[in-house]
């Protein structure tokens, strides 16, 4: 199984998710070509209700221990509760594009 599709396996086990967009950013990288270490994950889930957002990041960090212990490298998250996520009308509800790579 790729890390990307770990990733999403385990977001899915960990929370009960209304939205999971799970990217790979690692093209827009220096590193070999089919490498998969930097990620993009958008995650939208009531269990964040309340949280402020580097407790909502700390939630899907500790949940992804084992997937940076394999090789995550960097981990773009945009975690978002029901209700903000149902705000963003169609063309806000994408993955935010990463920047590319500058090194």
């Amino acid at each position: 199984m790729s890390l990307g599709n770990d990733i999403k396996q385990q977001l899915l086990a960990s929370f009960d998710i209304q939205h999971l967009d799970v990217i790979c950013d690692s093209h827009k990288h220096n590193v070999p070509p089919g490498t998969e270490i930097h990620f993009s994950v958008v995650i939208v889930t009531a269990e964040f209700e309340g949280k402020m957002l580097i407790a909502r990041h700390r939630m899907v960090n500790t949940a992804l221990v084992a997937q940076f212990e394999a090789g995550i490298h960097a981990l773009s998250i945009h975690a978002y509760t029901p209700e903000q996520w149902a705000k963003k009308n169609d063309q806000d509800q994408k993955v935010p594009t990463s920047p590319d790579c500058l090194g």
